[in-house]
């Protein structure tokens, strides 16, 4: 392996994006949350979801912030780093980026004051409106860079000229052939990792008996949200892989270790790739199942990473172990939110104190799984930057080994400090809780008169209406 400004200018983009991805990703899903809180505090009138809707805002706040911050610096890499890359495809990604700012962004801003400042200065109809136009900023600000990245992937509607890439059909552009599913893939991740951060914060609580009620509440929405969305995921997971054989033959025999195209592909379940000899070691594998998985039929045969030529194969070990720790995720995921749903309709998930010592160190599961998807998609699209267009070794800049290793040193020992210090106040402000944060600011009444629907089904499945509640007791 050599080193040199292309290999550490890839490594100090990863470092950085890596540390990026994952507050945008949480802030998707805890926009979409916080808005949820505020409709059912409105519906109900209960003020256990005012109270938590004030909490996660504050949490939100920090994220935010972390995020937009570690996002400024990734755009200035591609004039740093990664100016050739800006030359080739600076006509089709400028704008898409573009449309990321002036619509998404600018509607977050615009309302993300009210939503954090307006409690009670504007109308709760008002505030609960602006908290839904955030998670709708956030989403959409999701759907831009997606597109853009997915463009990448397999750039679609454009023409090349000169080694120059011009726009010919902005709608396939934006809607190219990956794109759908991996839009909705992202977003179901980011709501499904909030919910496992929503459902330890719960659990935390529980398991040293403060906050009952609105630990109680924080754990039975995210029981809900991770029983439906886990499953979900798992399907668009398998519709994204089919696609991915059909659009990303090489990814897809990375992903697999896959280097023999004249038999039907088995489902590795551990091996170590070797790139060399192009055999896998230690092999433990199902045969036929990936044929299967993938192309409907345990006889079907699809390209191997022997059909491509050496310079055009993806690296075999980090999309193929990413790919793996991602789908075990997932499959706990799965495993553990039914066996919460099943503890819930029995009425015993707050006594089930294994199962709540278990789910408050649950929160970084989904963060693991995205960055380990986000490792698969980028570096199984290599050695292409832009497929078909450029490659990433002809997009660096020229700039010399040195001074990319005294940047990536300096993003080193930055991040260190400000991101250690973001985390350690979301940390702190979540175990002070809902009630110690809004125990001296009591909040507004969403009406002056009291709701009917407060006994409504929301509070039977958020609330004490659950029929098993009268039976629970705080774990201690």
């Amino acid at each position: 392996m050599i080193i040199d400004a292309f290999l550490l200018s890839r490594i100090q983009f990863a470092f950085t994006i890596s540390f990026h991805i994952v507050f945008p990703a949480f802030t998707i899903g805890l926009s979409a949350y916080i808005a949820t809180l505020l409709a059912l505090w409105i519906r109900t009138g209960d003020q256990k979801f005012h109270l938590l809707a004030r909490f996660w805002t504050k949490i939100f706040a920090v994220s935010f912030a972390m995020g937009v911050v570690s996002g400024i610096v990734l755009s200035y890499q591609f004039g740093t780093n990664w100016s050739r890359f800006s030359v080739a495809v600076g006509n089709v990604i400028g704008p898409l980026i573009g449309y990321e700012v002036l619509t998404a962004f600018f509607l977050e801003a615009s309302f993300l004051g009210v939503m954090l400042f307006g409690w009670k200065r504007v109308p709760p109809w008002l505030h609960c409106l602006s908290a839904f136009i955030v998670a709708g900023g956030t989403a959409l600000s999701g759907f831009w860079i997606l597109s853009a990245n997915s463009w990448m992937q397999y750039p679609a509607g454009h023409e090349v000229r000169d080694g120059i890439a011009y726009p010919v059909d902005w709608l396939q552009i934006v809607f190219n052939p990956t794109f759908p599913l991996r839009f909705a893939h992202m977003m179901t991740a980011a709501y499904l990792t909030t919910a496992f951060v929503v459902l330890a914060t719960g659990a935390r609580h529980l398991m040293v008996g403060h906050r009952t009620e609105s630990a109680k509440t924080m754990v039975r929405m995210a029981i809900l949200m991770i029983s439906i969305t886990a499953p979900a995921q798992a399907l668009i997971g398998d519709f994204h892989g089919k696609q991915t054989a059909k659009y990303q033959p090489a990814k897809l025999a990375a992903i697999e270790a896959h280097w023999d195209s004249s038999k039907p592909a088995p489902l590795v379940l551990f091996a170590w790739p070797d790139e060399v000899a192009g055999v896998n070691r230690f092999e433990i594998s199902i045969p036929g199942v990936a044929s299967l998985l993938t192309h409907g039929s345990m006889d079907a045969l699809f390209p191997s990473l022997n059909d491509f030529a050496v310079q055009d194969r993806p690296p075999v070990k980090i999309p193929f172990f990413g790919f793996r720790i991602m789908v075990g995720i997932g499959v706990c995921m799965i495993a553990f939110g039914w066996l919460g749903a099943w503890l819930w309709r029995r009425g015993t998930v707050f006594e089930s104190r294994r199962w709540l010592w278990v789910a408050q160190y649950t929160w970084p599961l989904g963060f693991i799984a995205i960055l380990s998807g986000w490792f698969v998609t980028e570096v199984g699209r290599q050695p292409w930057l832009a497929t078909g267009v450029i490659r990433s070794v002809d997009a660096v800049s020229p700039v010399t080994t040195t001074q990319v290793a005294i940047s990536l040193a300096l993003f080193f020992c930055v991040y260190s400090v400000v991101f250690a210090a973001g985390i350690a106040l979301i940390n702190r402000l979540i175990d002070k809780g809902p009630d110690e944060i809004s125990a001296d600011d009591p909040p507004e009444q969403p009406s002056r008169r009291p709701l009917k629907a407060a006994q409504g089904p929301a509070s039977q499945i958020f609330g004490d209406g659950h029929p098993g509640d009268d039976k629970i007791q705080p774990a201690n």
